[in-house]
């Protein structure tokens, strides 16, 4: 099992439904003495964020990362990047990293961006990646969905009518008594890349496919430095 072996980790990563800013009512309950004023539905949205989460299920640590354009293969990775970024000193010692996601649109099985990109990261980080899938319909057995349902219900009781609202009310969000960490991504995002041809063709040489679940269980290697 992953979660037994001290050079593996093992992480939840999803994106959640995109977050209208603005004074809005989303169903929540106010903590305050008086009840929060809000609109009742919304008139036109101006501005949004696209929320991505990463979450260790053993421990309770979560990095939550927003951006302001399009839900993508390369935010999804983007997102990842930066967790590594923040995590890489304590997980000094690692070796393998599985991925727990749903096949979504933007990181299934056959999303060859999403796919390239996590051999970029395990290029960068020297670690063996190994992406398990849940099956259709079963995305809701993957731990972060839990966690989005905690935050949603912590948040909606506040008005999230900016940017930096949305960020203080994650961050100030616990699960296991962990405090999430959080970071705004200020980059626009082109949607429909795919690799074709000779690179789709190099891509699969890098992939392990498992023989009996091809699309739902996934080993990227870092290349041998020679």
């Amino acid at each position: 099992m992953a979660d037994a072996d001290p050079e593996t980790l093992r992480v939840s990563i999803d994106t959640k439904t995109t977050v209208y800013i603005g004074e809005y009512s989303r169903g929540g309950r106010s903590r305050g003495a008086e009840a929060v004023k809000a609109l009742d539905h919304d008139m036109c949205a101006k501005e949004k964020l696209i929320p991505g989460g990463i979450l260790e299920p053993v421990t309770g640590k979560s990095f939550l990362f927003f951006g302001n354009n399009y839900k993508t293969s390369d935010f999804i990775v983007d997102g990842l990047i930066l967790w590594w970024e923040e995590r890489k000193e304590e997980l000094c010692d690692l070796k393998q990293l599985v991925i727990n996601v749903d096949n979504g649109p933007e990181c299934s099985g056959r999303r060859t961006q999403f796919l390239f990109r996590l051999t970029e990261f395990a290029d960068i980080t020297r670690l063996r990646i190994h992406v398990v899938y849940y099956p259709p319909y079963h995305s809701k057995y993957n731990n972060i969905e839990r966690y989005w349902a905690g935050l949603e219900k912590s948040w909606n009781g506040y008005l999230l009518d900016t940017v930096d609202s949305v960020l203080k009310r994650a961050g100030n969000f616990f699960w296991k008594g962990v405090r999430a960490v959080t970071h705004l991504i200020d980059a626009p995002y082109a949607k429909g890349i795919k690799l074709r041809g000779v690179e789709k063709e190099n891509l699969e040489q890098r992939l392990q496919r498992s023989s009996d679940l091809r699309w739902w269980d996934i080993i990227i290697s870092p290349k041998t430095v020679n």
